[in-house]
């Protein structure tokens, strides 16, 4: 029950005050501390001199070592926590840190904005800090796609995923996600020099991500009904075209946004010099999504987190009750 209720907590102060910007800058987000670590043990055990085989197990190692730190890590500041007055708000702020609702939601409102005030180039630069695509060449519509396809993949992995994750594993589960996460997205890439040390982060993080990407459509589903969007076709979409994107897990959230919203993500796209023809989730949709539709997106991203912390809060009453 503690674990709710440090959980609700720690997703309304998320909400309502976000990272303290002023604090990172002097220190470093926890987040950039895993990084460094990540590119010490990159740095340290990624030798392109040995076989392929033998990067993989290095991978192993280093990634073993980067779970068995956060975890630890975790257990201190659990213990740390628990000894402080006010324990339960303590943790509560512990973990909000590493959530990231309103962060995102500010991500994406800046594109919008963008667009609304300057026009589609401070857009694509808007975009640029929040997809790894080449966007340079992307048109309006093709703008507001893409914020909104990393709005709903991001609602998973920077909100449903680590709220799930303290509720499984409480500060060493959340902590231990969060160091595979930025894992995969440093080193678990298909190309020459991490297809085989990424290895392990990236097939791990398909599995921390299983259950909550699919939660994640769910929850999008059935915030739809509460915000002028298609529950019925958020659940279609995502039973039917999740499993069409190259990722296992981020055509769920994507798939679900979509059918809410009536729109069609996905399709061809740049990564640098490798294009990629994605296929069309939902692919009945609009394609020309505006920026009314991008509002709308947030708008249910926010519906979503609601209903998120409603269903935590509730659950934390019945327990006590």
């Amino acid at each position: 029950m503690s674990r709710l209720v440090v959980l609700a907590l720690g997703l309304l102060i998320d909400r309502l005050v976000g990272d303290p910007d002023e604090l990172w800058r002097k220190i470093g987000h926890p987040v950039a501390w895993i990084g460094r670590l990540i590119e010490g043990l990159d740095q340290g055990l990624n030798d392109e001199r040995k076989t392929g085989d033998e990067r993989r197990k290095r991978g192993m190692l280093a990634v073993a070592v980067l779970l068995g730190l956060a975890v630890f890590a975790g257990v201190v500041l659990h213990r740390i926590a628990a000894a402080l007055p006010l324990s339960l708000i303590v943790e509560a702020l512990l973990v909000s840190v590493f959530l990231a609702q309103k962060s995102l939601l500010e991500h994406v409102q800046a594109v919008g904005d963008a667009m609304a005030e300057g026009g589609i180039g401070p857009a694509r630069k808007a975009l640029s800090w929040i997809v790894g695509r080449d966007v340079t060449q992307l048109d309006e519509a093709g703008v507001n796609r893409a914020a909104l396809e990393s709005l709903a993949e991001n609602f998973s992995d920077g909100l449903v995923a680590p709220a799930f994750w303290y509720l499984v594993g409480g500060l060493p589960g959340l902590l231990a996600y969060k160091a595979l996460n930025t894992a995969d997205s440093m080193i678990g890439h298909k190309n020459e020099r991490f297809e085989d040390f990424g290895y392990a982060a990236a097939r791990l993080d398909d599995l921390a991500n299983y259950v909550p990407a699919r939660l994640s459509a769910l929850l999008i589903a059935a915030a739809a009904a509460f915000a002028e969007a298609s529950p019925r076709q958020a659940l279609k979409a995502a039973r039917r075209d999740a499993p069409l994107h190259r990722s296992p897990n981020a055509g769920w959230p994507e798939a679900a946004l979509a059918g809410a919203l009536g729109l069609a993500f996905g399709g061809p796209r740049r990564y640098g010099n490798d294009a990629v023809e994605g296929a069309w989730l939902n692919a009945e949709g609009r394609r020309e999504a505006t920026l009314k539709d991008l509002r709308r997106g947030l708008r249910l991203a926010d519906a979503t987190w609601l209903l998120g912390l409603a269903l935590v809060a509730i659950s934390a009453l019945l327990i006590w009750g």
